[in-house]
């Protein structure tokens, strides 16, 4: 069996969440492919788990000033390149295509009529839910991204028969947190302004990640450039999490029990559903802007949230690997029953240690 994954590369989640299946599909007798896009090929890090990974230009956003820039959008993507690089993927030699919001794969399989996968938290938004609500407008701009025949949406609840818990690539062991230490990943915000505010909190400390940022510790602030492990590690340590309100960071600090302050970036519908969901859940706190006093009400009364899912990345290896034959309901229903019995069992311990 042959399998092509086309992976978003805009996002550092798109990437942390294909690792994981990447590194579970490794023990499959299946032969997998994978294609990547969204940024030059230099900016990627820590690609290891693809293997041999193919790469075209894609489709991104521009973002500036913490803030999509639709106009910039049309006018930087390269239309005709997008357009050559679809038509010129052949996918005849693959039995299976899955796409984590990949729209060079998603699209290639689309124009040849063939079986296409939609995995990932966008596809989350493209089936009924009760929790996650976008304008019809904005519904349809996801489908027309990276279109696909079979829709597996991931969301932090069961709320939809098209949704499985999320893939959390944990790739250091759980340890106790240092109190008064929080990762900060704010990659659309300016870093200045970022340090600006963090400056009027030295009673705390901060691991810092942003793509400007270079090893190095300024008035007791610890900077780092994007590295998946480096990354991995400072998580662990921290009591909290400030982050954008994007879907994997969020889902590590919830499996880890980290207190959570999301501030979405502004005109990207995704993250503003996102960010509303997990506020009204009562997982995070959101912040629309970053401001001393907000961050310091937060750091002052918010609250650490744990949830228990299993082992997807696992999961749906096996589906892939299997032809996915199960219907997507089915794979749903196994999998959240399964993170029922966990979040129990997680219940049952908390009281004995009491």
């Amino acid at each position: 069996m042959r399998i092509l994954i086309g992976v978003q590369g805009t996002g550092n989640g798109h990437l942390s969440r294909c690792s994981a299946l990447a590194e579970a599909l490794v023990s499959k007798a299946v032969h997998v492919d994978y294609l990547v896009s969204g940024r030059a090929p230099e900016h990627f890090f820590d690609m290891e788990a693809f293997g041999t990974w193919q790469w075209r230009k894609g489709l991104s956003f521009a973002v500036k000033d913490g803030r999509i820039d639709l106009k910039a959008t049309v006018q930087q993507n390269d239309w005709r390149q997008f357009w050559r690089d679809v038509n010129g993927l052949d996918l005849s030699p693959y039995d299976l295509v899955v796409t984590d919001y990949e729209p060079v794969v998603a699209w290639a399989a689309k124009r040849q009529g063939k079986r296409c996968i939609g995995m990932g938290r966008q596809y989350a938004f493209m089936g009924k839910t009760k929790s996650l609500r976008l304008p019809w407008m904005y519904q349809q701009m996801l489908r027309w991204f990276a279109p696909a025949t079979d829709i597996v949406g991931m969301h932090w609840i069961s709320d939809g028969a098209h949704i499985v818990p999320p893939i959390v690539h944990q790739r250091v062991a759980a340890q106790q947190p240092e109190v008064g230490h929080y990762l900060v990943y704010l990659p659309f915000e300016s870093l200045l302004s970022v340090h600006r505010l963090l400056v009027k909190f030295p009673q705390y400390s901060f691991s810092v990640f942003h793509p400007e940022a270079k090893r190095q510790r300024i008035a007791g602030i610890e900077y780092y450039p994007p590295s998946r492990l480096r990354f991995a590690e400072q998580f662990v340590r921290a009591t909290g999490v400030i982050s954008n309100a994007g879907f994997e960071t969020s889902c590590e600090a919830l499996t880890y029990g980290k207190k959570l302050l999301v501030r979405p970036l502004a005109g990207q519908f995704e993250q503003l559903a996102n960010a509303r969901c997990l506020e009204e859940l009562g997982l995070a706190t959101q912040l629309t802007s970053l401001t001393e006093q907000g961050l310091a009400d937060w750091f002052a009364t918010a609250e650490a949230q744990q949830c228990y899912w299993p082992d997807v990345a696992e999961a749906l290896a096996q589906w892939l690997t299997s032809g996915a034959q199960e219907s997507v309901a089915e794979l749903s229903r196994r999998l959240w029953k399964r993170a029922e019995v966990d979040n129990y069992r997680a219940l049952l311990r908390s009281e004995l240690l009491a």
